[in-house]
């Protein structure tokens, strides 16, 4: 058992979990946001549909988060405003110009993100645990992209190209905003190295990263596209 997880057994849940809880509010209340937003520029009523309700499930989401913050005597917004400025960042240096690229940043960016806070909630206690994974799981939605976006490329071939440059943008911003994150919080800079808090193992965090670019590489081979 790690510090993390010892100090959450003896009813104490430390920092970095509560730094882990607010990357995941803020990163899930801004995907429902804009999500919501773009659902109203897709084609079709079902696509909409799709794009508000899973919006929906972001804030709710959301609202588990922060529940949760709450019942540890925190308040959710005090706690996620240290990331709103490199959230809102990646959001603005990624603003999708069509729906395809906006199911894209979905799959993608989300995915990568997704990817990433899994990887940090191996090493917080169970109960947090159970609720991140709940909240990052994500096959529903997937399944319902990949569907679309590969409908979308069967009707027009050469719009892969542009959704496949898209897509390489998205994930070295991705990657540059989850390491922003780790490194400017310390104390979730603990619960990568495994919550030990003994100093960063640089071999550690690359072969992390190297996990997130190999789930990268599966999720673009689901499209067809090359990483």
């Amino acid at each position: 058992m790690n510090p993390v997880q010892s100090d959450a057994a003896s009813g104490h849940v430390p920092e970095a979990v509560v730094d882990l809880l607010g990357a995941i509010g803020y990163a899930e209340l801004t995907a429902g946001l804009r999500m919501a937003s773009d659902a109203l520029v897709a084609p079709g009523l079902g696509v909409r549909v799709w794009m508000g309700r899973s919006a929906g499930a972001e804030l709710e989401h959301f609202e588990r988060i922060g529940a949760r913050l709450h019942d540890l005597g925190h308040d959710p917004e005090a706690v996620m405003a240290p990331f709103t400025g490199p959230v809102d960042a990646f959001h603005e240096r990624t603003r999708p110009r069509d729906w395809l690229e906006a199911l894209i940043k979905v799959y993608v960016g989300d995915g990568i993100a997704r990817d990433f806070y899994r990887e940090i909630a191996q090493h917080v206690d169970d109960a947090s645990r159970e609720l991140i994974e709940a909240v990052l799981e994500a096959d529903a939605q997937e399944e319902f992209v990949v569907r679309t976006l590969n409908d979308a490329i069967e009707l027009d071939p050469p719009v892969a190209g542009r959704l496949a440059l898209w897509a390489r943008r998205l994930v070295g911003e991705a990657i540059a905003q989850t390491q922003y994150v780790a490194l400017e919080r310390e104390a979730l800079l603990g619960l990568l190295v495994g919550g030990h808090g003994n100093g960063v193992d640089l071999a550690d965090l690359g072969r992390m990263f190297t996990r997130l670019i190999d789930l990268h590489g599966q999720r673009m081979a689901n499209l067809g596209l090359t990483p």
